[in-house]
């Protein structure tokens, strides 16, 4: 297949278009590569896709030296007319959207890069794909949807209507345009809500790596609701896997849909949710004790009330995936915090 990913600089963007590429796909990476955290890290996972930072400039193809079927450029997804370019340049057989301004606390400091990276950009992915006969559309959504939920596991059947941050208004949002395109014009659409993602590569944003780096540079880790909370932390390579499945297998319009039926999903189009997660929630002291314990290293710890847009719980029931496509993680918290650990001090030469 050609496949277009966008965020291929970012975290998970950087590990399915490797996986992609390695399999045989063709695919071509976007990126505007902005500098929410160290651009560096973004150019590091740039490189290891055969992409040189001094090749790159803005909205030119760069042919990767180390994958054949690889192209990037550096564009952004609110760019309308470098958007409609590309997809009607590419003819692209499906499109996997990764890219956005993530952040769920910088969504409270500057809630228009959201609204301009998340709900216009994938609006261009959308349109794109209307305009130049894509019909196979997977995209990033996120756990945070469920924002006031307080029901666990967390279901895709839920309600999701109270987001807690302008970050998981800006997922929902995509999800409830992904319906309309799919509803409107036949565009087979597949969100995955991604419930808190590790491992090599990961952002420095994100707990593993702000743990890891303070913990290493003898400085206090922040413990926000004074630890008690939990993640559903998953490993990079078992999103990556779902993520495949989803592609290869897009969405199939309902056939059993019945709208005076209340127990029968209220949509005929070829469009689906899923949760990928682990499927089992740890506690925030209990990952902390595993990076100290893979460190070799005890944290100062400084206990701090709960962040305002944060939530106390996360956990993804992953049923439907697993019916679906046999979907199961099978990577132990042990083994991938040992994984990114080896990875951070290879990259950052401690």
């Amino acid at each position: 297949m050609k496949i277009l990913v966008t965020g291929t600089a970012g975290f998970i963007g950087y590990h399915l278009a490797k996986k992609l590429l390695e399999r045989g796909d063709e695919v071509v990476g976007i990126d505007n590569i902005n500098d929410y955290y160290d651009v560096n890290l973004k150019f590091g996972r740039l490189k290891d896709l055969g992409i040189s930072k001094d090749e790159i400039k803005e909205n030119i193809a760069v042919r990767s030296s180390i994958f054949p079927k690889h192209t990037f450029l550096k564009l952004d997804l609110s760019n309308k007319e470098g958007m409609d370019k590309l997809f009607k340049e590419e003819q692209f057989d499906a499109v996997c959207n990764l890219a956005a301004q993530a952040g769920v606390r910088y969504s409270l400091e500057n809630p228009y890069a959201y609204i301009e990276s998340n709900v216009l950009g994938f609006l261009n992915i959308l349109e794109g794909c209307r305009n130049h006969n894509v019909s196979n559309l997977a995209y990033a959504s996120s756990s945070s949807v469920y924002g006031l939920n307080k029901s666990q596991p967390f279901r895709t059947s839920d309600k999701t209507e109270h987001q807690v941050s302008v970050y998981a208004a800006t997922k929902k949002s995509n999800e409830m345009l992904a319906h309309t395109y799919s509803h409107l014009y036949g565009i087979r659409t597949t969100g995955l809500r991604f419930f808190t993602v590790y491992g090599p590569w990961g952002r420095p944003d994100m707990a593993p790596m702000l743990f890891t780096d303070a913990i290493l540079n003898d400085r206090a880790i922040k413990v926000f609701n004074y630890g008690k909370m939990s993640r559903d932390f998953t490993y990079i390579d078992d999103i990556v896997e779902g993520l495949i499945k989803v592609i290869d297998n897009p969405a199939e319009k309902n056939t059993k849909w019945n709208a005076e039926d209340p127990e029968i999903q209220s949509s005929s189009a070829p469009y689906h949710i899923y949760n990928i997660g682990n499927n089992a929630p740890v506690d925030l002291m209990e990952f902390i004790t595993t990076i100290e314990k893979t460190l070799g290293k005890v944290a100062e710890k400084e206990m701090l009330p709960m962040q305002p847009g944060d939530v106390e719980s996360t956990y993804a029931d992953t049923t439907e995936l697993t019916e679906n496509f046999n979907y199961k993680p099978n990577t132990s918290l042990d083994v991938g915090v040992e994984k990114f650990i080896k990875w951070y001090k290879e990259f950052y030469t401690l």
